[in-house]
Parts: C-alpha cells; structure tokens; sequence
C-alpha cells in the first residue's frame, strides 16, 4: 500500500511513522537451510547492479533504512520513524543498538555513505531510485536528512531498494564484497564464502535486531537449469526451490515429503524492440541483404507482432497456467492501470495484413534474443513466440543466452528483439515506467533499463509530473496516461504476469512475496514446535 500524504504535511506539519517489531521467540538451534535460486547473481556488492537475483540475495547480510514487505508495504526497518519536514526534506529516526557483523557499531554516517554511494556508483544501476536525492546528512548519531531535488512520492520505497553498508567500506571494490572483506552488514545473515555462478553460505547473526533466524547456517545454489534444480529437491539437496518447472508439478505433488507453493507476482514479462536505430542489426530481408529501414519504428509492425502471439495458448500450455496474461505494466486494481489501453487479441491474419500496410508484404527475417534460467519457463516462451512470428512471414531465429552473459547487453540495448522483465515491486507504473520505458538520461537516472530505445517527450514529460506530485489524486491520472501512450502505441509487446510457483520439502513453509524474493530469513520450519 502506498503511503499518501495529506495536504498538511505539505504544509509542514509532520507525519510519523513508529516501529513496532515483535521478535519472535526461537530458540537458536544448529538448523540448516538449502534454497535453489532460478537465476545466477552478478555481483555481491549491493549497490553495483540492480536485478531481483541480486537485491533478494543482498538482504539477506544487509538491511536498509525501510523494509519492503512482500505485499509491497513499508515497513521500519533501520529507520524506526521517519517525517515530512517539508516538501523536499525528511528526517529518518535511525534505530538505535544495532551492531554490524564485525561488532562495529550501525549510525548516521553508515546511512550517508550508503545512500551516497549507490547514487554515485559509476554503474548508475540504482539511478532509478536515486536520482531525486540532493544530499544526505546526519542529524546527530541516531537521525538523518534526505534532501530530494523534487517532491517525490516514491522516496520510501526508493529507500527500501538501497542496502546500507559499513561508512569503513564507502570506497570498496566490488571484488573486497565478493572475497568477503566488505560483506558486513547489519542483517540477519553474515557472509562466510561466495562461489560465482554457484553458491553462497551464509551463517546466521544470532544478534540481529529483529530477532535470530530460525536456521543456523543457509546455503543459498544458484541452479538456473530447471531439470538440475528439480533434480536437487526430489533428491532431498534442496529444501526450497524458486520456480518450480511446469514439468515437475505433477512430480513433487506425487513426492512423499514434498508439497507446492503458490502465490501471485507483480513480475511483467514483455518484448522490447529496438525503436530508436535506423537499421537494427539482427533484422534483415529474407535473403539476408539489409533492410532501408529498421521494422520497428512503425507502430503497424509493433502490433503485427503483438496480434501474432497468442498470450492465452503460451500461459496455458507452456506455462503450464503458471501467469496471467498482461496488457499493460499493472493489473487491474493497481495504482496507474488504464482502462483506456487496448486490448490486443491473437489475430494472425489481420497481423499479415499490417505487414503488408506497412510496406512489409513478404515478412523479413529477424533473430531475437531472451535468457535461459530467469524467468518461468524463459526459453520456451521466447520460441512459442517465434514460432508464431515466422507464421505471419517473419522467418525467426530464436538465441537464448545465460542470464549472467545476457542481462547486461539486453538492458544497454545490443538486440533487435529481446524478452524482459520488471517486477512492479512498488504496485504502480512509475516503477517500471521509469526504467523501462523513459527516455535513457544517466544525470536524471532514468530509462537504465530501457533496452528498447524508448524516447516519447509526452511520457518522459509525464513521468516528470507524476515523480514530483505528492498526492495520489493528482498522480494517478498521470500514469494512466502513461500506461495508456506507451501499450495502445505498442512500444512494449505485454506478454504475462508470472506467478509464484516453488517447490519444497514438506517441513518448509513460505509465503509467497509479490517481489518473488526469497529470502531466507522468512522461510520457516513449519514442522518445529517452538
């Protein structure tokens, strides 16, 4: 849920929000935990690069000042209250006690080396959720002020996304949080070794301010092959799995010992096109000469290819009814969906015929890219539609990459066609919005993920208003207006919302986060009696 300001804090009366966090009671035993993640991270420095792999991995050794939770909630977290001092200052009430791993002691300095080091980062990778901060300073030990160079209504959960580290280690290298030299956080997990492309294991903080973790010791596998990581809970060396493969439903429901987690994501998958190149290069004519023009620039190709896919068979049968079939960034219900975007149906024929409009009356040939291991069922979903796109005369190759190779060259825009993703993890359209589709500027810290080549002025125009507007009333119509300039223009192919769907070890439970985060520290042993 959004938090909503009202009209006196614009004023200057403040606005508080307390903790209140009940520790749970567990007895610290000697329990370990297994959990099988879907993709491989990319670096354990928390504030180098921006995907879900990576941000769910990293909180499990660091905390941030706000704490996300999976209904898309703040909560308190390093911060135990937090006020509008005005339009563009708050003040963060910092929670006092709090011990780093290495038994150094958490303050204010911690929180301004933090969150000037991610928005300084040469990577920019969390330019999304930095670029409205002026300047952090430290109110005395225990407080501190954001300044924000506009009014910003996302500034919770910008701040939920930002990972506080040691001030000790404002200058480390990525490699000095890989070898361990700078992984010290302050959260429920320490760091004890990395393996790249493998696995981390993680000891538990028995001093954790929330309360000690359940499990003593967790490993968390990288294990992107849906077969392996199958293979590995059915024989026990997994407790908990992410994205269970449609294959292997009917298997774990007939496993003794074993059950299904299910729940629902905000996660949108989608196919981006180069829009900006005037030629692209993995598109060519049939015979493999080059093409006057890049296809993509004419809304009648973008919803040829779109009419081509048929959503409904590739959720129902390669996804195994495992998403929802999307139109837009959000669902109905969430804050800055359109009633006003159209809804495309599967139309072969009429998509032949927009080609023929378009100049195109023979197809050409393109490859299209996507990963193998990220999202569910990735690969398959990305040959289903090239499948369907070689049946209206566009002869389609179909490249899939691991996602450490991938994700870097889909997002700076190396491919013609690619498949992507963005979890709405803030339940409404500047999210995505202003990563994926707003126009790339690395000094406003927008359009980072926009591999596409995105650059519509009414937009960006749009999102500028909608970023630095306070109420929700005056908001929403901004990003209706979004959604609506963005889908009914074709400028993102929709594909599907992904649900959650994991398999475990009887004994395990979890619920399901609208992030798809795993996190360990929110796993219990459902079978122990406390």
């Amino acid at each position: 849920m959004l938090y909503s300001l009202t009209r006196r804090a614009l004023t200057g009366s403040a606005i508080l929000l307390f903790a209140t966090s009940a520790v749970p009671a567990i007895a610290q035993e000697d329990t370990t935990l297994s959990i099988g993640m879907a993709a491989v991270i990319t670096s354990l420095d928390p504030h180098e690069d921006s995907n879900s792999p990576n941000n769910a991995t990293s909180r499990n050794i660091f905390d941030s000042l706000i704490n996300r939770g999976g209904s898309a909630e703040n909560k308190p977290q390093l911060a135990t209250s937090w006020e509008v001092l005005d339009s563009t200052h708050w003040r963060f009430t910092l929670r006092e006690g709090v011990k780093f791993h290495d038994g150094s002691t958490f303050d204010s300095e911690d929180v301004v080396a933090s969150l000037l080091r991610a928005r300084d980062k040469e990577s920019k990778a969390f330019a999304s959720y930095t670029r409205n901060i002026a300047e952090v300073t430290a109110d005395g030990p225990n407080a501190v002020i954001v300044e924000t160079t506009v009014a910003d209504p996302m500034i919770l959960n910008s701040l939920s996304r930002i990972r506080i580290i040691s001030s000790d280690y404002a200058d480390a290298s990525v490699a000095d949080f890989e070898n361990g030299k700078a992984a010290t956080g302050t959260g429920p997990f320490k760091f004890v070794s990395y393996t790249p492309g493998d696995r981390i294991e993680l000891d538990r903080n028995d001093d954790y301010f929330a309360g000690p973790s359940e499990w003593s010791h967790v490993t968390i596998r990288m294990v992107p092959d849906n077969g392996g990581r199958l293979a590995s809970l059915l024989a026990g060396d997994l407790d908990l799995i992410e994205a269970l493969p449609a294959e292997g439903v009917d298997r774990v429901e007939s496993s003794d010992g074993m059950h299904i987690i299910r729940g629902q994501s905000t996660r949108l998958v989608y196919l981006g096109m180069d829009v900006a190149r005037d030629q692209t290069p993995f598109v060519t004519a049939k015979d493999g000469s080059a093409l006057g023009t890049n296809p993509f620039k004419d809304e009648r190709v973008r919803k040829a290819l779109l009419m081509a896919i048929n959503r409904d068979a590739i959720v129902d049968r390669v996804m195994r009814k495992n998403g929802t079939v999307a139109d837009q960034f959000v669902a109905k219900g969430f804050f800055g969906h359109s009633e006003e975007v159209e809804k495309v149906a599967y139309d072969p024929e009429g998509a032949r015929k927009l080609l023929a409009d378009a100049g195109y009356p023979d197809g050409f040939a393109m490859t299209i890219h996507g990963p193998s291991g990220r999202y569910v069922n990735d690969s398959e979903v990305l040959q289903a539609a090239g499948q369907m796109f070689s049946r209206i005369g566009i002869d389609t190759k179909v490249e899939v990459l691991p996602w450490s190779v991938y994700s870097n060259k889909y997002s700076d825009g190396e491919y013609s066609l690619f498949l992507g993703s963005w979890g709405v993890n803030t339940g409404e359209v500047s999210n995505p919005a202003l990563a994926i589709v707003a126009g790339r500027d690395a000094e406003k810290g927008t359009g980072r993920y926009n591999g596409s080549g995105i650059n519509i002025p009414e937009v960006n125009a749009l999102l500028d208003e909608a970023t630095s507007t306070l109420e929700e009333a005056a908001r929403e119509p901004l990003l209706k207006e979004v959604s609506k300039l963005v889908f009914n223009d074709n400028w993102l192919l929709p594909m599907h919302y992904e649900n959650v769907v994991m398999g475990a070890k009887s004994n395990i439970s979890y619920k399901p986060r609208g992030d798809k985060y795993t996190l360990a520290y929110e796993v219990h042993n459902s079978a122990k009696t406390e």
